[in-house]
């Protein structure tokens, strides 16, 4: 005696030799899911490394940029230092040197009224948000008045 075997229920997925093996709407879902979860964590990796690589080449530049303005400072003090020798052949070396710093002395101060006036112009121009907020909420309630006015009229 043969035995048919039960006829599939409409609920139960095909098996695996049936020609309509299509994936139920759950199984469809759980796929993408998982596929987006996959390329967020994909993407999430790929920052990590260029980050890392990033602060690499960026701590190396900073390093040699470090390197290049200490050597600057060295030489700009030579520099005074050479200046001050100068003028020393034709005054006595203790006005060489006394010229050079007046001269530092006028270029910082020059400097530090520049820079004053650029922290102050920047200061001037701080922005508030308190005060951007309280137009935001003004805006907002003269909405909705206006709105529930015109629903009113309806």
């Amino acid at each position: 005696m043969t035995t048919n075997p039960p006829p599939a229920s409409p609920s139960s997925p095909p098996g695996p030799g049936s020609r309509t093996a299509q994936p139920s709407l759950g199984e469809l879902v759980a796929r993408i899911s998982e596929n987006i979860t996959g390329l967020i964590k994909g993407e999430i990796d790929l920052a990590k490394a260029k980050g890392k690589r990033m602060a690499v080449k960026l701590g190396l530049g900073v390093g040699l940029l470090g390197a290049a303005g200490v050597l600057a400072l060295y030489a700009f003090g030579m520099l005074l230092h050479a200046a001050a020798r100068g003028i020393g052949e034709a005054l006595p070396l203790w006005a060489g040197y006394l010229i050079v710093a007046v001269v530092l002395l006028i270029i910082g101060a020059v400097l530090a009224v520049v820079g004053k006036r650029k922290i102050d112009a920047g200061l001037a121009d701080t922005p508030n948000p308190q005060e951007g907020l309280k137009q935001n909420v003004e805006i907002a309630k003269e909405a909705l008045a206006s709105g529930l006015e015109k629903g009113n009229q309806k």
